[in-house]
């Protein structure tokens, strides 16, 4: 039984013998032996060939749109990742081309005529698929951004309800009893006290400066290693008693009662989450879309240059196979001695198309400048990648 190793994918085309079904049958004999691989047909339509020249300087474009399409598509589903947050375990089903999961899309490729006509240049379809994934890239800067920043607000005054006494929000615990309120003399500090020197200010803050109301502390709240004490005193030694204070380890936190602000803070973080949510579905939605065009895109671009490579190595007319084999587990180096084997006599074939295939970008199937070099056109593509990147 075959393993296929479901991630990674290779790409591969072989000139046509005396027809493409020939080659077909020869490459799936030649792999089926040893169980090396799942392969599937990749159809490519009849595409505009155009000129020699043109298909050399297009080689080396199409390489450069290959990584760009597939950084977007990186971006978009490390994105959606990041939105889903405790639903990031969904983030495999959410990735879809074409309402299908990604094996499928790549697997039963059919070509999109609607949005690629193969009447236009292959130049043409390129810059399609070009301004197509430059229009998500910046739309997808300006959604983030929007909805970082409001994520980023929300946590910073969830953060503040929770942690320690000395730099969470006070507001939620207090109460207006606490305080002295609307008096020309008195004030109310709040006062962030050790645990271990609970005793210590219950015998001594009275003393810490003069004009303390006595008896005034209250114990109203505590953590893990805090407490909050008020204490009311005179308003003119205020100043006196948070420097003494502060040497003896206790803490003053700056903290004006006033009801009206305490609403509104708690306004202020309804409204965000409700935001939030409200932006939720919708983003979701929007990344998932454009997701899905972009994987789209991607293998598109990815048809683009199997075609283009095939016609400078195998030359005219257009007569090649394209595959897409999923290897198996294990046997990617056999797996590659059988292509070898198979197609080794090409590398001399391919040097009496002109040199002018060679003279252009890299020779077909050394995509991405990569150093390995192989007879046939090959390129990989690694969906797993994409989504644990994600």
């Amino acid at each position: 039984m075959i393993l296929p190793n479901m991630s990674e994918y290779w790409l591969i085309s072989a000139p046509g013998d005396k027809t493409c079904q020939q080659t077909w049958d020869t490459l799936n004999n030649a792999t089926k032996s040893g169980n090396l691989s799942v392969n599937y047909k990749f159809p490519i339509p009849d595409l505009k060939v155009g000129t020699l020249d043109q298909l050399v300087g297009l080689s080396d474009d199409l390489g450069k749109l290959d990584g760009f399409v597939e950084s977007v598509t990186r971006k978009v589903a490390q994105y959606l990742g990041e939105v889903l947050e405790d639903q990031r375990d969904k983030l495999h089903e959410n990735l879809m081309a074409n309402n299908s999961d990604l094996p499928t899309y790549l697997t039963r490729f059919q070509w999109d005529m609607a949005k690629y006509p193969i009447k236009q240049s292959l130049r043409n379809i390129a810059d399609i698929i070009s301004k197509q994934l430059g229009q998500i890239d910046a739309d997808l800067k300006v959604k983030s951004s929007a909805y970082n920043a409001l994520k980023g607000n929300l946590q910073n005054l969830e953060k503040k309800q929770i942690g320690s006494l000395l730099t969470r929000n006070l507001a939620d615990l207090v109460k207006k009893e606490h305080f002295i309120l609307d008096s020309e003399y008195l004030t109310t500090l709040l006062v962030i006290v050790p645990k271990s020197m609970f005793n210590d200010w219950n015998a001594n803050y009275e003393k810490i400066t003069d004009m303390i109301v006595p008896r005034s502390t209250q114990l109203i709240h505590q953590d893990n290693d805090y407490g909050l004490y008020t204490v009311t005193l005179f308003k003119k030694v205020a100043d006196e008693f948070k420097l003494h204070a502060r040497e003896r380890k206790f803490v003053v936190r700056e903290f004006s009662y006033n009801e009206a602000d305490l609403v509104a803070g708690k306004n202020e973080i309804t409204k965000l989450v409700t935001d939030k949510k409200k932006q939720f579905g919708p983003l979701v939605r929007w990344l998932k879309v454009n997701f899905s065009e972009c994987f789209c895109a991607w293998i598109h671009v990815k048809a683009l240059r199997v075609f283009v490579e095939s016609v400078l190595r195998y030359g005219l007319p257009v007569n090649f196979q394209a595959v897409v084999m999923v290897p198996a587990r294990k046997s990617t180096k056999k797996l590659r001695d059988v292509l070898q084997q198979l197609y080794a006599h090409l590398d001399h074939s391919a040097q009496h198309h002109g040199n002018a295939a060679q003279d252009s970008a890299e020779l077909a199937g050394l995509g991405f400048g990569s150093s390995e070099y192989f007879p046939y056109v090959f390129y990989k593509i690694n969906i797993d990648m994409i989504e644990k990147n994600a």
